[in-house]
């Protein structure tokens, strides 16, 4: 008899969101399923949930990093992180001559998505892009590997943050640059509530509405809940061996872009 294997679907009806995110030892238990859940869906939700802004939040993130890297090198290795359907990959590729992109993320559904992508409409790029499935906690390459590091919605979902932003470091060359776009939790208690209060109730209902579960979107609240501020996430960058070059905050700091570079 073969061996039944729960489906990400099932095995997210089992967690309790609110514990897991609580617990570093087993946030990851329950953002892997749900990122495998979303895949097939993913992009056209950020586009739906953000009213078309976060299009317009990763060109300027991708301004951000072709400035902030300039002439001073040559760019030969770039790390892009959650890379989700790998739409950041394929953007890096394309920036740099030659560029190999490292395309990361531990959902195995979410890679099987920017693989699809590459053997489709972003088949031109295909040989610089390597998709894979990793873990941020514990990255794959090498030491001082890394010219650019991308995380687009990384950072707030592993199980601890400084821990990620360490091992991006690890693998970063002095002189290297990261940069970050994500949510945050606004530091204005009024505008905080009703930041958050829209996307609980907007991502529950997506939530059902697309997969019977309300928690499939209703995580992203909880999870900013979790998470810091813009401002201590700066404070993260600058004690783990980055300076921050530039903070664009969008959404009052409910979203923000941290371009930094590696000491």
């Amino acid at each position: 008899m073969a061996e039944y294997t729960p489906t990400p679907e099932a095995v997210l009806r089992t967690l309790d969101v609110d514990e897991h995110l609580a617990d570093p030892s087993i946030k990851q238990a329950f953002v892997t399923p749900m990122f495998d859940i979303i895949a097939p869906r993913y992009d056209r939700f950020t586009r739906w949930f953000s009213f078309g802004m976060d299009a317009a939040w990763k060109r300027q993130a991708m301004d951000a990093v072709r400035e902030a890297m300039g002439r001073s090198r040559p760019v030969e290795r770039a790390l892009d992180l959650a890379t989700g359907t790998g739409d950041f990959a394929v953007a890096l590729a394309r920036l740099w001559e030659g560029v190999q992109v490292d395309a990361l993320d531990a959902s195995p559904r979410m890679i099987e998505q920017a693989r699809q992508r590459l053997s489709g409409r972003d088949a031109d790029v295909a040989t610089f892009v390597t998709p894979m499935i990793g873990d941020m906690m514990t990255l794959p390459q090498a030491d001082a590997t890394v010219d650019v590091i991308t995380a687009s919605y990384a950072v707030r979902n592993v199980p601890d943050a400084r821990g990620a932003v360490r091992e991006m470091a690890r693998v970063m060359r002095a002189g290297g640059v990261l940069v970050t776009l994500d949510f945050y939790k606004p530091g204005f208690a009024p505008w905080r509530a009703v930041f958050l209060g829209y996307l609980q109730v907007a991502g529950d209902l997506v939530g059902y509405a697309w997969h019977r579960d309300p928690v499939v979107y209703g995580y992203i609240a909880r999870s900013i809940a979790h998470f810091m501020t813009e401002a201590e996430f700066s404070a993260l960058l600058h004690d783990e061996g980055f300076d921050v070059v530039s903070v664009q905050r969008h959404l009052f700091g409910g979203v923000a872009r941290h371009v930094a570079r590696r000491r």
